[in-house]
Parts: C-alpha cells; structure tokens; sequence
C-alpha cells in the first residue's frame, strides 16, 4: 500500500485541529451533525446525479483503489520483460508458453499469450492499445467523480449557512442564542471547504497521477511484447525499454537487475 494518501490527508487534519486550538477554539465545535450530514450527502447526491448508475456502483471500489492500492511503478517490470526476451532469443518464443500461464499481470500474460500464438504484431498492438483505452476511461470516470464532489462541496457548505443564517433571522428576537447559532451556519461552509481540500481533490488527483503510471507501464509492457515477438536482441529490448523511463526510474530498473543477478548467482 502507497501511504502517502493517508499521510497527506491525517497531516492536513492535524494541521486544522492544532490550528484550531492554537486559536483558542474547540474542534469539538466541528460536531455538528446536520452540517456534516448536509455537506457529505448532498455533496454525493449532486455528483452521483451527474453519473450513471452502473459507475456509481464501482466507486466504493474505486475510493479503497485510490487510497490504499500501490501503483506499480514502469521501472519494474523493465527486468521481467527483459527476463522473458532472453528466454526468447535462447529457447525460442515457443518457450513463453508455459511461463506465461504463471504470470500475475492479465495485461502482460494476454501480450505474451498473443505473441506465443503468433498473432500479428499489429493486431497485438491494437489489442493491447484498446485495453490501455479502456482502462483510462474507467479512470477518467472515477477521477471526474472526486473531481465534482471537490467542486460540489463548497456549494453544499454554502447553502448550509444559508439555511442556518434563515434561522438566526427568524430568532432575532432573542440576542443571547444568536451568536452560537451563527458559529453553527459557518460550520457547513467550513465543512464543504474542508472535505473538498482535504479528501475529494486530492482523491480525484491521486486517481489521475495512479492511472498516468499505469498508462505509462502498459505502453512499456506494449513495446517489450512487441520486441519479443520480433526476435530483438535484450538488450536492445532493455535500451527500448528503459527510453520510456526517468533517469532516476532507469537507474532504479538496473539496480534492480544487478540485484537480480547476484540473487541468481549466489
């Protein structure tokens, strides 16, 4: 699991609560509960409205996804395809077969699976391009939720002190309660700003970075497939693969080769 969603939105909650009582104030204060209520249902109303209902179902999925999945880095599946390109070049491509059937990645055993069985590299490249293409609508969809709840929830916030301010008019003539109920108004529009900044956009902004790398990986993934069906040389394949990568991934990929080796070799 990649913390660093759950460390990002626990240190952004300290910072408010210790603030707050640097400030002289109470986050107890924060328990209101039409407010809340207020602001995280009708916030999830209003950008459910604006889905269908067969990607409404998946976003339970999609939130666990965003805060607690680890995205694989490109840089590791350098090695593995370079593994399965010198198996090729000394056994031949039939020799994939078996291996392939044990792979845990669906998208690089398909790949394999289709070079194996000598399909066009072509059709394999289509293929593989149109999963890549579904995968980023899938992610799009779930981002662009986050995203609306991040835009939605201020709004909420401000319709609740509205509300709230209503009653503070309609109770003008008693001056003693008008000052905690004033406080308990603005604590909807604190609570919209709060849950927008602090969970929806850096949800939704975790969703997009998560699906880049992804994307990034399987167009990787797409090339070394290709390479190993066309007979290239490893290292050819490496050098091909590892032109998509950072300098600092491409330095993490050959560390982690190195490692590899002297692994096998002891």
């Amino acid at each position: 699991m990649d913390p660093a969603s759950l460390v990002g939105i626990g240190l952004a909650l300290v910072a408010l609560m210790v603030s707050m009582v640097m400030d002289g104030g109470n986050p107890a204060a924060l328990l209101a509960p039409s407010s809340i209520l207020l602001t995280f249902g009708g916030t999830i109303g209003a950008a459910t409205a604006g889905m269908l209902m067969s990607d409404a179902k998946n976003l339970p999925k999609i939130l666990k996804s965003a805060v607690t999945t680890k995205v694989t880095a490109p840089d590791a599946s350098v090695g593995v395809v370079v593994s399965f390109a010198e198996k090729a070049r000394r056994q031949g491509l039939l020799a994939l077969e078996e291996e392939a059937r044990q792979i845990d990645d669906g998208f690089l055993r398909k790949g394999i699976e289709m070079a194996v069985d000598g399909a066009d590299p072509e059709e394999i490249r289509d293929i593989l391009e149109q999963d890549v293409d579904a995968m980023k609508s899938r992610h799009r969809a779930g981002a662009k939720f986050f995203a609306d709840m991040g835009g939605f929830a201020p709004t909420m916030g401000i319709i609740g002190t509205v509300m709230g301010l209503l009653h503070v008019l309609q109770n003008l003539s008693t001056p003693a309660t008008l000052g905690p109920m004033i406080a308990a108004a603005f604590t909807a529009t604190l609570w919209g700003v709060m849950q927008a900044n602090i969970f929806w956009i850096p949800i939704s902004n975790r969703l997009k970075r998560a699906s880049e790398i992804e994307v990034r990986r399987m167009e990787l993934l797409i090339e070394g497939i290709l390479a190993i069906q066309s007979g290239a040389n490893p290292r050819v394949v490496e050098q091909r693969l590892l032109s998509y990568l950072s300098p600092k991934e491409q330095e993490a990929a050959r560390g982690a080769k190195d490692g590899a080796k002297a692994k096998a070799a002891a």
